[in-house]
């Protein structure tokens, strides 16, 4: 039997994660929030809700109880969306055993304390170990229904512990999936979050019919402006030029499925964002981590237009089409890549 690793959430990514580890001998279990829906994993052995048409093997453990999930668990996944980690790792923070890793697969900053998914996590267990426990982040381009269909991809595995960062990169690394090593966990983290904000801004752009033109400026002014955030706060520069920075930053301004992308194409062709978060199956995570990155750059000083315009758009009832007009007219500088 291979490494136990258990996985903490029953997304998409959760399960695309699930399929990927079993598939090279690891012995996998998924934990569930949901009662009901992890009976239903268990009877169908297909994730109907959010990843349809691929089957769980049987030797995929699933589970809602906590002390199962974790029995023997020699790397723990949290594949959860980022508002949501800290009430679901309160319900398990008495089974965590103390000294295991965990790596979240999470892209977006917490609203009430502007922290990220892995500080979410270690400030939860800060009373159960999490002095000794080693954080860590999987990023980069990888859109779920890609990897499920075994399409070549490639991420990176960032942890300040390399040891952790290496037992990532030996697990998950296949014939067509690659994994690089970073030490940039906080960068890591920043990149996945922020490209978010600026996917929903390249949605707009395509709801608007502004044009490829339009489109790669605000994807290249957009890596701009977060690496400025990145670099305020101590990041490397170079992550955000790197797989969890610009190449995750492509796939999310360019990918028909990506929801950041699909919410803000609805919001440039008129629709509400109440009604679109209706319509979007899935969390999408880019809404609320733009209340945290604007709070972000205002912490750190640091001028960020673009998503400083999508919060505009999406909590303050600005149209689109005069956002880009704003953006357009700003004062006519040197460019500055970041």
């Amino acid at each position: 039997m291979g490494q136990r690793i258990t996985m903490i959430g029953d997304g998409s990514m959760a399960t695309v994660c699930a399929l990927l580890l079993e598939s090279k001998g690891a012995a996998v279990t998924i934990w569930g929030v949901n009662s009901e829906h992890v009976a239903e994993l268990i009877q169908t052995r297909e994730n109907r809700r959010y990843l349809k048409g691929y089957r769980l093997p049987e030797s995929i453990r699933i589970t809602d109880k906590a002390e199962v999930a974790f029995e023997g668990a020699e790397l723990i996944v949290s594949a959860v969306p980022t508002q949501y980690i800290r009430a679901v790792w309160e319900r398990l923070a008495a089974a965590t055993p103390a000294t295991v890793p965990i790596a979240s697969v999470a892209k977006g900053i917490e609203n009430e304390t502007l922290l990220r998914p892995t500080q979410v996590i270690a400030d939860v267990l800060s009373g159960a170990g999490a002095a000794e426990r080693s954080m860590a982040a999987i990023s980069g381009p990888s859109v779920a229904d890609e990897l499920a269909r075994c399409l070549p991809a490639t991420v990176c595995a960032a942890s300040e512990d390399e040891k952790v960062s290496r037992m990532i990169q030996e697990a998950f690394s296949t014939h067509w999936f690659r994994v690089y090593t970073n030490a940039d966990l906080l960068g890591v983290e920043l990149a996945g979050a922020t490209k978010n904000v600026i996917a929903l801004a390249a949605g707009i752009i395509d709801g608007l019919h502004a044009g490829n033109n339009a489109k790669s400026a605000l994807l290249s002014r957009g890596l701009a402006e977060i690496s400025r955030l990145g670099a305020a706060m101590g990041a490397r520069r170079e992550t955000f030029f790197g797989l969890a920075g610009v190449g995750d930053l492509a796939t999310s301004c360019f990918s028909p499925t990506g929801r950041n992308r699909t919410c803000g194409e609805q919001l440039g062709k008129g629709r509400r964002l109440e009604d679109v978060l209706k319509s979007v199956h899935g969390v999408v995570e880019g809404v609320p981590t733009t209340r945290s990155v604007v709070g972000l750059a205002k912490q750190w000083s640091v001028d960020m237009p673009i998503t400083q315009t999508v919060y505009r758009v999406l909590f303050e009832g600005l149209d689109p089409i005069q956002g880009i007009g704003e953006l357009m007219s700003r004062e006519s500088k040197a460019e500055v890549a970041g």
